[in-house]
């Protein structure tokens, strides 16, 4: 009763709201296809580590396709890369395979969300989110799991990042990157299970609660590593990141974790910082900017951060209510 009583919780948060960004999103695809988006979950009370848990097993695998000639294809695609580009490398990743919502056993009744993820890794991203094909993959069904129960579907992150002058960071890919180059993005990237040693599923895992804490704990660990990578901030000038959802561009079914944080630095500092970045091969510009010229930026976002912007919106609306 609880996690219905939550999962009804959260679908009142999407209804109203949600309608008016899908029809955007619409007219938005429209003129570029890769704007369009989902949102698979939404938290816009800012949700913190504490009410976030994952279940992390093989049944958040893919599946493989009956297709066998699709299947081929996936080594056929992720070989042209490599000839592309030997220096590619099919590091592993961690798979979207859906979310639960709960309420914990306490009087104040707050909802939790776990995710369930499994194991992936990048060839098999190129090969089926990446591939011409892409869409051959997908099942036909309302339920996100099974619908894309044959793609890759690592599960990215980005971090709405608030400087200390109230202004967004945002990013500009380079136009050498194999995606959206020159498009607008939050910080973000992938957290990495190789960071906690999970290179593979164990099975003689003697204690599967603090794997899946392990893993839990990476999530919030691995957007502040991004943040810190992209932009060159310390990590102890941000706050302790809250998640607030998950949106999927619907081009190449892409998911994404959002999470919020603020920064104790300007953004005058932290343009500063950012031409000492580390990652320096993905974007070419940072962007400290208003609520406002955010907005204008969204038009030249992927899907996935376009659905970001909705959920960081969200969120600013439940605080104003609150």
């Amino acid at each position: 009763m609880r996690a219905a009583a939550a999962a009804r919780h959260l679908a009142v948060s999407l209804s109203a709201a949600s309608t008016r960004r899908h029809m955007a999103s619409a007219a938005a695809a429209a003129a570029d296809p890769g704007a369009a988006y989902k949102l698979l979950l939404s938290c816009p009370a800012g949700l913190p580590r504490s009410r976030v848990s994952v279940k992390f097993d093989r049944s958040s695998d893919r599946i493989p396709h009956t297709d066998a000639a699709l299947e081929e294809s996936i080594s056929v695609i992720w070989n042209q890369r490599l000839k592309q580009n030997p220096s590619s490398y099919s590091g592993t990743k961690f798979r979207y395979g859906g979310h639960a919502v709960h309420y914990k056993d306490e009087p104040n009744k707050e909802y939790c969300v776990s995710l369930h993820l499994g194991l992936t890794d990048y060839s098999t991203f190129v090969g089926t989110n990446l591939n011409p094909l892409w869409e051959k993959f997908l099942v036909p069904s309302e339920d996100d799991s099974v619908h894309c129960q044959h793609m890759s579907n690592p599960l990215g992150n980005g971090a709405i990042v608030q400087t200390s002058d109230e202004k967004i960071i945002v990013l500009q890919r380079s136009y050498n990157v194999g995606e959206f180059p020159g498009y607008f993005v939050f910080p973000g990237g992938h957290s990495e299970p190789q960071e906690i040693g999970i290179l593979a599923h164990q099975t003689d895992e003697k204690d599967l609660a603090v794997l899946n804490e392990r893993v839990s704990q990476e999530m919030f660990d691995g957007i502040i590593r991004e943040v810190v990578e992209e932009t060159g901030v310390p990590s102890n000038s941000l706050t302790e990141p809250v998640f607030i959802g998950i949106s999927r561009r619907e081009m190449n079914v892409r998911p994404t974790a959002f999470f919020f944080t603020k920064c104790n630095i300007d953004s005058s500092g932290v343009h500063e910082l950012y031409s000492r970045a580390q990652d320096g091969f993905e974007s070419t510009k940072m962007y400290a900017v208003s609520e406002e010229e955010l907005l204008g930026m969204t038009d030249r976002m992927p899907g996935c951060h376009r659905g970001g912007f909705a959920l960081y919106e969200m969120m600013k609306n439940a605080a104003k209510k609150s």
